[in-house]
């Protein structure tokens, strides 16, 4: 959801970075909105979602922490890029005319504003509404004696023997703290026995411990009781300092600069430099500290200059200081009124007939929407390959694919038969490199060809290729997808899948995949559009004609479904299109810098944002193209980064029949939607569609029309 400082060699970075600038003339600061504010909009909405009466109350809880997880990896990511530009003194604006201070500022602001409302929800109706509902987390005050005794004898037990605290003197100096850890500071007074007076010192919790302890039933006479471990800390500080008496204890958290740089001057092997890069992620630079709200001011003063931060990055909160780890609770939790229903994802009907999947799709495409419809199609499809002898060859791409993948075990069972298995694994995909370290390592101990793409470009497309043998020849059977090959995110992510052996799509694929395991110059692709090479100049391309078209007093339209909006060039181009009459509806879920109905520059263009129960992750272009319906799917949203420094795809739907349900399953669904959609003013507020006459929820509809097992619509809608 958020730029990476992409790891690239100087020859390849310079390239990219002058492709993008030859690309882009001066265009006017007012155009566009700020990057990081669009960012922060985005997380109000899904705020939003935790305040809404009509979501289960465990789901809107799981929305408190997925808004606390997103500003983590904000932080991390964004806010640690700003900072980065602060301290080299850089004052060169973005797009939208703001310098890295001003956005700074700016950014705070509201950020802090977000906590706060954060916060509020949570401790004044969450809480509370749980509790009535027999869900309680226990503050020490509240603790019964028997309580106590049971939480003393666990954390004795279970929680000391893991802690090792570190008093603050010439000997001890304070310690590095890793990104996101729960620490204590504690305040002491007193003499040891070697001497030393007691000062301050720092315990630092375990990640290996849960943060939230369930506690038995007995102890609390309802259904389900809970103790911070935060709160167990507290209460037991003062066993780890014998003979010392414990004037204060206060939580805090520091969250760091979790890019990772790779410099190609000192790499031979990207795989080897970036094992060596992983453990630094955790230490980088500080770019945020949370304590608790009663935090005494000269601690936390003290705790911003350790960390080298200043006032503004100091973050007070009324309650625990890592609301992300509360996302657990949902799933301790067993009563089905607080969640959403459960649902079975349905199979196309060719898939209910028939087994085979090569011989289904050597008579129809199967399209499949996620996660209505089911993702087995594509595993079983890679497992029937892995057991196929007539199946010679698999070429696949991962970027997110879980560390248990199922489908990493038939590659694997492939390549042990003997099967030409070649995979290109993105080393960088931001917090999954270890795990995709991991893959590569056991693909290639049982002689599978393991690549990492092209140095200095991501390689971002889904693709799945496998080359069957057939009457003396070779037929290539496809997926394309928008979304990755992780079977866990297919039941929460809304993307859509193309399974086809059309000759020409399976020969770009297969080209596609010689440039990303070979050398040499890039052969034109017959049906795909290709970033770094087409992709950009074919999206203009479109665009421009439309504008053309309405020009000429055509019929003009363009729908658009991406989760991110930002490249300069498309949106002046889109501004465009407007003045000429075009009407341009856009779905983008997270950022968005265009500006929508501003008088004379956008005023034919709408954008909405759709937040619901699944995450929002189709790419879909249509353009009207004077009848002919140009429909694309693609992997990439409209950012520079996806058109300038990824390898990516956009694929057409040729089917007539496939492309009226990518256009009502994906597209005119959620243009009617008045119960999750939320409408785009010219100056980057929202404000949320509200039903008049009768509700329409596209999450909600596409779950009763291609679910097996549809939810009760009552349940089914998170907003």
């Amino acid at each position: 959801m958020q730029e990476n400082r992409t790891v690239m060699s100087n020859q390849a970075r310079k390239k990219a970075t002058n492709t993008a600038q030859d690309a882009l003339p001066f265009f006017p600061s007012e155009h566009f909105l700020n990057r990081e504010l669009s960012l922060l909009a985005f997380n109000r909405r899904v705020l939003a979602q935790a305040a809404d009466d009509h979501i289960p109350l465990l789901e809107r809880l799981r929305f408190i922490c997925i808004v606390s997880g997103n500003l983590d990896e904000f932080f991390e990511v964004r806010m640690a890029g700003i900072k980065e530009q602060i301290k080299l003194g850089s004052h060169t604006p973005g797009p939208d005319g703001l310098a890295p201070d001003e956005v700074f500022r700016r950014v705070t602001l509201q950020t802090h504003a977000l906590i706060a409302e954060q916060y509020t929800l949570l401790n004044e109706e969450i809480l509370p509404r749980l509790r009535a509902e027999g869900i309680a987390f226990y503050r020490r005050a509240e603790w019964t004696e028997a309580q106590r005794e049971w939480l003393r004898e666990y954390f004795l037990r279970e929680v000391m023997p893991l802690l090792t605290p570190i008093g603050l003197d010439p000997a001890h100096p304070f310690p590095r703290v890793l990104n996101k850890s729960l620490n204590f500071a504690v305040e002491l007074e007193g003499i040891d026995d070697y001497g030393r007076t007691g000062g301050a010192a720092i315990v630092q919790a375990p990640r290996a411990l849960p943060r939230v302890i369930p506690l038995p039933r007995e102890l609390t006479g309802i259904g389900h009781g809970f103790v911070f471990l935060s709160s167990l800390l507290h209460a037991h500080v003062d066993t780890l300092f014998p003979g010392m008496a414990v004037l204060g204890c206060q939580q805090f958290r520091v969250t760091r600069n979790s890019d990772l740089f790779v410099d190609d001057e000192e790499v031979k092997n990207l795989r080897i430099a970036l094992q060596g890069e992983l453990p630094q992620r955790h230490l980088g630079d500080a770019v945020r500290l949370e304590v608790v709200e009663d935090c005494p001011d000269i601690l936390a003063s003290f705790l911003l200059n350790q960390f080298g931060l200043v006032a503004e990055d100091l973050y007070r909160v009324p309650g625990i200081v890592n609301l992300a780890r509360l996302i657990s609770i949902p799933d301790q939790v067993d009563l089905a009124h607080l969640k959403f229903p459960p649902f079975q994802a349905g199979l196309p009907k060719v898939l209910t007939k028939r087994s085979d999947i090569f011989a289904t799709l050597r008579k129809h495409d199967i399209l499949l929407h996620h996660p209505f419809q089911s993702f087995t199609p594509v595993v079983r499809m890679l497992q029937q390959a892995a057991d196929d002898p007539d199946v010679v060859a698999i070429k696949m791409t991962v970027y997110r694919t879980g560390t248990d993948s199922v489908l990493t075990e038939h590659l694997l069972r492939a390549a042990r038969q003997g099967k030409e298995v070649s995979v290109v694994v993105e080393l960088m995909a931001r917090f999954d490199e270890e795990a995709n370290l991991d893959i590569a390592g056991r693909l290639e101990d049982v002689g599978a060809h393991v690549v990492y793409g092209v140095f200095g470009y991501k390689t971002h497309a889904k693709m799945l290729m496998i080359v069957r043998r057939e009457e003396g020849k070779y037929r290539r059977y496809v997926h394309l997808g928008t979304g990755n090959y992780h079977p866990r995110t297919t039941r929460l992510y809304t993307d859509f899948g193309l399974m086809t052996c059309h000759p020409e799509i399976g020969e770009d694929v297969n080209e596609l995949f010689k440039q990303l395991t070979g050398m040499g110059k890039a052969a034109p692709l017959k049906h795909l559009w290709q970033a770094p090479f087409t992709l950009h100049a074919n999206i203009l391309a479109a665009i421009r004609q439309e504008t053309a078209h309405a020009q000429a007093g055509k019929p003009a339209r363009i729908i658009a479904k991406m989760n991110s909006l930002l490249e300069p060039e498309v949106i002046e181009a889109l501004y465009a299109a407007s003045r000429a009459g075009v009407a341009v509806d856009l779905i983008v879920r997270g950022v968005c810098a265009l500006r929508p109905g501003v008088a004379g520059l956008s005023d034919n263009i709408r954008v909405r944002s759709v937040i619901g129960r699944f995450l929002e992750h189709h790419r879909i272009f249509h353009f009207h193209a004077d009848g002919a319906e140009l429909l694309f799917l693609s992997s990439a949203d409209w950012m520079e980064r996806n058109f300038f420094r990824r390898i990516e795809t956009a694929f057409p739907i040729l089917l007539p029949k496939l492309k009226r349900r990518v256009l009502k399953e994906g597209l005119q669904i959620y243009l009617a939607d008045n119960c999750q959609s939320w409408e785009m003013d010219s100056t980057g507020n929202y404000a949320r569609k509200t039903a008049k006459r009768g509700r329409t929820s596209a999450q909600e509809t596409l779950l009763a029309e291609l679910g097996a097992d549809p939810a009760p619509a009552s349940h089914a809608r998170k907003g």
